[in-house]
C-alpha cells in the first residue's frame, strides 16, 4: 500500500545462489498469493530463474479442501503460506501438506505446536521473514527436526548478501538476550516508498556502521533479540506495544506464552476499549482438537508465566482465527468477547441481598458488562487497579463507608465485598479518611520514599541520565518561539512539584520548593543541512539531549530545547528529572 520500490538486483539476491531453500528445475512452485502481495515475488521468480514448473492458482481464497487438493493432484514440492494459512493447514490438511517437501511460512509469529507436528512427520519447515521494503525474506530459519524448536519459533539469521543488526534507541548493539530493534540491509533493501521521500527517510536510514557513502539501514520497527546460537527471536511489533494502566505490554509475548499452552492451537492477543475508557487485553483462542481450551485453566497457566498485568481480562474461543486476504489474522474482525466468556464462574448466581445487588450494580457499570454474580472475581471480570479505586469511590458514596484499597483485593467477589462492607457499618467505621489539608510551605519538606530512592540513588552513582523523562515532538507550521517558553514558564510557575528540587541537610533527604524558577529555551538551527542528514542530526540532538544528567538540588528539573529544521518546521525537545514526578 504505501508503494515499495524493489530493484531487480533485489530479487535476484532473494532466489539466486541462496541456501535457505532448495531452488531448481526438478521443484514445482504453488503461485497462491495475489500478485500485490510480496510472497509472490518468491513463488514467480523461485521457480522461473531454475527453469521450475510454476503451477498458478486461480485468483481468489482457496478452501482448505482444494488448496489440499491442488498440491497432491499438482504434485507441489515447493510452497510459501502465511503463518495462519500454515496453522490451518497443517490442522486440517496434514496428509496433503505432508506430501510437499518443503514448505516456506511467515509473515506473523508461527505456532509452536503446529510447527512440532509438521517436523514430526519428516518435512521441512523455513520461517521466512522480512519486510517487502527487503524483499519478501531478511532472515530465514531452516527446520528439518523438532528440537530445533524452543518455546518460540525462531527466525533465524540473514540469508545471503543481507546485513542485519539489533539497535537500541541510540542506534547501538545491544548483547545478546538483550531487546531491539531489527535494522536490515543489503542487496535486498528497496529503492524507498515512491513519491514519498519523507516518509523514505524515515525508514531508510543512514548506516551507522559503514564507510560505504549512502549506505542505508531500513528500520523495521520489530523487536527482536539475539538467542545464545547466534540466531534471532521474533518478540512483537514496536508499534504493536500497548500501554494499559501504565504498564508496556508487547502483546506478541503473550500471544508466544498463550501458544505454549498443549491446548491451545493458535491464539491472538489484542486490545479492547468496549467501555470508554476501560482498555483490557481479550485473547482469542483456537483449541486444538479434542481439547478444551478453558478460560479459567489458561488464566492460571499465563500467572504462572507472564506478570499480571500481561495476563488477558477476557478469553474468547474461536474454531478458527479471521484470516486477511493476504492469509495474515485480521485483527480487526475478532469479535467482542460475549459475557460469558468475560465472566470467571460457568454458573450465574444472582445478589441475594439489597448489599450484594448495589455492589454487583457498581461493578457491572463500571466494568461495562451486563450482570455479575456474587461469585464473580472482580480481577477475572476485567477489573484492575484503577478501576478498584473507582469502586471504593462509588461504595463509598453508596454506604457511606471507607473501605481501604486492599479490601478489594482481599474479598474480589461480590458476596466477599458485601461482607466487608457489612463488617465497617457494624463497627460504625463510617468515612474514617481525615480532611485534606494544606501544608505550610515554610521551612522544610519531607521527600516522598520514591524521591529519597532516586537521590540515594544518584549519590551512588552521580550524573547518571537512567531516571531522565525524554519527549519529543515534531511541530509543523508557523512557531511563536517567546510564546512558548511564556508558556512553558506559566507551566512551571503554576505548578509546585515543576520547581521542586532536592537537599539532604544533616543527613535527611527533603524537598526544596523554589518561590520562581526561570527556564530558558533554547534554540538550535539545523536549516544548512540536506533533508537526510537534517533528520539524522536532530535525532542525534535529540538523544544528546536526553542523556545529559540534571543536578538534583539544582533546579529547574525540567529543561527544553527546540531544534529548527525549516522555518515552518521543527523538533521541540523536552526532558524532565523522574523526581519531578514522583514528588505527587
Amino acid at each position: 500500500p504505501k508503494g515499495v520500490g524493489v530493484p531487480h538486483r533485489a530479487v535476484s539476491r532473494l532466489v539466486l545462489e541462496t541456501d535457505y531453500a532448495h531452488f531448481g528445475p526438478e521443484e514445482v512452485w504453488l503461485q497462491l498469493a495475489p500478485i500485490s502481495f510480496d510472497a509472490s515475488t518468491l513463488e514467480v521468480w523461485g521457480a522461473l530463474l531454475h527453469g521450475a514448473k510454476l503451477v498458478v492458482y486461480p485468483a481468489g481464497m482457496p478452501s482448505l479442501e482444494e488448496l489440499g487438493r491442488i498440491l497432491v493432484e499438482s504434485g507441489v514440492t515447493s510452497l510459501w503460506l502465511t503463518a495462519g494459512l500454515f496453522e490451518q493447514m497443517q490442522a486440517q490438511q496434514p496428509e496433503a501438506l505432508g506430501k510437499v517437501r518443503q514448505v516456506l511460512a511467515g509473515g506473523d509469529v508461527l505456532p509452536v505446536g503446529r510447527v512440532r507436528e509438521r517436523l514430526a512427520s519428516g518435512g521441512v519447515l523455513i520461517n521466512g521473514y522480512g519486510p517487502t521494503e527487503n524483499t519478501t525474506f531478511s532472515t530465514c530459519y531452516r527446520m528439518e527436526k523438532v528440537e530445533q524448536v524452543g518455546a518460540t519459533v525462531s527466525i533465524g539469521r540473514p540469508i545471503a548478501n543481507t546485513t542485519a543488526y539489533v539497535l537500541d534507541e541510540q542506534m547501538q548493539p545491544v548483547p545478546v538476550g538483550v531487546p531491539g530493534e531489527l535494522y536490515v540491509g543489503g542487496e535486498g533493501l528497496a529503492v524507498g516508498y515512491v513519491g514519498q521521500p519523507e516518509l523514505t527517510a524515515e525508514r531508510f536510514v543512514p548506516h551507522p556502521f559503514s564507510g560505504k557513502p549512502g549506505e542505508r539501514l531500513y528500520r523495521t520497527g520489530d523487536v527482536v533479540r539475539y538467542l545464545p546460537g547466534g540466531e534471532l527471536e521474533f518478540i512483537g511489533r514496536r508499534d504493536a506495544q500497548v500501554k494499559i494502566r501504565g504498564f508496556r505490554i508487547e502483546l506478541g509475548e503473550v500471544e508466544a506464552a498463550l501458544a505454549q499452552h498443549p491446548a491451545v492451537s493458535a491464539a491472538a492477543v489484542v486490545v479492547r476499549e468496549d467501555v470508554p475508557g476501560n482498555k483490557r487485553l481479550v485473547a482469542y483462542v483456537v483449541p486444538e482438537p479434542a481439547r478444551d481450551a478453558d478460560a479459567a485453566v489458561l488464566r492460571t497457566f499465563l500467572k504462572e508465566r507472564l506478570p499480571e498485568y500481561m495476563v488477558p481480562a477476557a478469553f474468547v474461543s474461536m474454531e478458527v482465527l479471521p484470516l486477511t486476504p493476504n492469509g495474515k489474522v485480521d485483527r480487526r474482525a475478532l469479535p467482542a468477547p460475549e459475557e460469558a466468556q468475560a465472566g470467571a464462574e460457568a454458573s450465574f448466581v444472582a445478589p441475594r441481598s439489597p448489599g450484594e445487588e448495589l455492589v454487583a450494580g457498581i461493578w457491572a457499570q463500571l466494568l461495562g458488562v451486563a450482570k455479575v454474580g456474587v461469585h464473580d472475581n472482580f480481577f477475572e471480570l476485567g477489573g484492575h487497579s484503577l478501576l478498584a479505586m473507582q469502586v471504593l469511590s462509588r461504595l463509598r458514596e453508596t454506604f457511606r463507608v471507607e473501605l481501604p484499597v486492599r479490601s478489594l483485593f482481599e474479598a474480589p467477589t461480590v458476596a466477599g465485598l458485601a461482607r466487608s462492607i457489612e463488617s465497617a457499618l457494624e463497627g460504625q467505621q463510617g468515612l474514617l479518611a481525615p480532611p485534606l489539608v494544606v501544608v505550610p510551605r515554610e521551612g522544610e519538606m519531607p521527600a516522598s520514599f520514591a524521591q529519597q530512592r532516586l537521590w540515594f540513588l544518584e549519590q551512588f552513582q552521580p550524573g547518571g541520565s537512567t531516571y531522565n523523562v525524554p519527549m519529543v515532538m515534531h511541530l509543523r507550521g508557523r512557531l511563536d518561539v517567546a510564546a512558548l517558553e511564556r508558556s512553558l514558564r506559566e507551566l512551571i510557575q503554576r505548578h509546585e512539584t515543576l520547581r521542586t528540587t532536592c537537599a539532604s541537610p544533616g543527613g535527611r533527604v527533603v524537598q526544596v520548593i523554589s518561590p520562581e524558577v526561570s527556564l530558558e529555551l533554547e534554540v538550535e538551527e539545523l536549516k544548512g543541512l540536506a533533508a537526510p542528514e537534517r533528520e539524522a542530526e536532530a535525532r542525534r540532538r535529540a538523544r544528546e539531549e536526553a542523556q545529559r544528567p540534571f543536578e538534583l538540588s539544582r533546579g529547574p528539573l525540567l529543561r527544553a530545547k527546540v531544534l529548527r529544521l525549516e522555518r515552518e518546521e521543527h523538533v521541540l525537545v523536552l526532558v524532565m528529572h523522574h523526581i519531578v514526578t514522583d514528588g505527587w
